[in-house]
């Protein structure tokens, strides 16, 4: 994929990274070298590792990003930390979603962390949220509660304002599912309906692109039903996506010298300003 970002662009990615889960000294350098060589602006990072002296976000990504990391995931068993956003760019305003709807979803650190990036002219600020919901077979009734949250709690905080939100993340859940059909527009849940446009989708239309798929043979259960949950959204205004999706690929969806690089495979997309001259949002 062509680098849009330094041009009016963004190069989105992301990744549920398994913790430090199976062969770790060997995943660790495929990661490393594999976002060197993507060199993405934004990075969604499920699942990632943070301790007192360690952080496995800064540790893959290297010290030219702004970190961030779900502050309840810090609390969890060592292996599983909810999730992290790292930005090429300074971050303003960082929240997180409570996604505990329900009893069901104490075991697991579900959650939406929202940060404003303050990316310069002419895409500007924009809001980049990593949306993690629970990860359980039959938990899609919760999944449509903590998506009602997110995309409820994204819209109090834009407002009015003309804000590009770009958001990503394992989704849980794949296209045909309520939860992900209420992020694509395609129906409504709890009294309310939003619409943002799948990067993949929009790139690959009537290709499947699985992310978890027994294709990737650290995948825990082959007979797993859903295939393709990660994912890459623009939010969309009056006449489409706010900022134009330009392009989209799976990434680490291959294994290098025979080591894969998590038991996901993620997405990466260049978005980019829409050109005055082709009308706008």
């Amino acid at each position: 994929m062509e680098q849009v970002s330094g041009r009016g662009g963004v190069r989105v990615a992301t990744l549920n990274l398994w913790g430090r889960s199976g062969e770790w000294a060997d995943r660790r350098s495929v990661l490393i070298d594999g976002f060197r060589e993507l060199r993405p602006d934004l990075v969604a990072l499920q699942e990632p590792i943070k301790t007192d002296d360690y952080d496995q976000v800064v540790d893959l990504l290297g010290s030219g990003f702004h970190v961030v990391h779900h502050n309840e995931g810090l609390a969890g068993d060592g292996d599983h930390h909810g999730a992290s956003i790292a930005s090429r760019w300074p971050l303003g305003e960082v929240r997180e979603v409570d996604l505990n709807v329900t009893p069901r979803t104490a075991d697991f650190p579900c959650t939406t962390l929202v940060a404003e990036v303050l990316a310069p002219d002419p895409v500007g600020p924009l809001l980049f949220v990593n949306h993690l919901p629970s990860y359980q077979l039959g938990f899609e009734y919760e999944r449509e509660l903590q998506a009602v949250a997110a995309a409820r709690f994204v819209e109090e905080h834009v407002g009015g304002r003309r804000m590009h939100v770009v958001l990503a993340g394992d989704f849980d859940a794949d296209p045909e599912a309520a939860s992900a059909r209420f992020w694509c527009g395609r129906q409504s849940l709890g009294g309310m309906s939003v619409c943002y446009r799948d990067a993949w989708e929009s790139t690959h239309p009537g290709d499947p692109g699985h992310t978890f798929t027994p294709r990737n043979p650290l995948m825990i259960n082959p007979d797993w039903p859903f295939r393709r949950i990660d994912y890459i959204f623009v939010r969309c205004a009056g006449h489409g996506p706010t900022l134009d999706i330009r392009a989209c690929a799976r990434i680490f969806d291959e294994p290098v010298d025979g080591v894969w690089a998590s038991d996901h495979f993620g997405v990466v997309a260049d978005l980019a300003v829409r050109d005055r001259s082709e009308g706008s949002s």
